[in-house]
């Protein structure tokens, strides 16, 4: 069965989906030096928020590139940057 018509979600922009990412990275306390395990972020904005993973990879990659997340080397940890925390909600 081919789908013919997809449904428009939520977070289809990409900017939309980085900026509740960043809500969700607000909301948790840091477990060390600041750094957030991903999954704190990835959970809540796939089955709360019932986003898609291309809209999370998506807007993982925005918030990364526009300065808001840093991604640790081992891409299980981000931390909320400077510009991330004085950005309003």
């Amino acid at each position: 069965m081919v789908r013919r018509f997809t449904k428009s979600t939520l977070f289809a922009d990409p900017e939309k989906a980085a900026r509740r990412l960043l809500e969700h990275a607000r909301a948790f306390e840091p477990a060390r030096h600041g750094w957030i395990d991903i999954e704190q972020l990835k959970h809540p904005f796939l089955f709360a928020d019932k986003a898609t993973p291309a809209e999370y990879s998506a807007g993982l990659g925005r918030a990364i590139l526009n300065g808001r997340l840093e991604l640790d080397e081992s891409g299980a940890f981000v931390r909320v940057t400077h510009v991330g925390a004085t950005l309003p909600a």
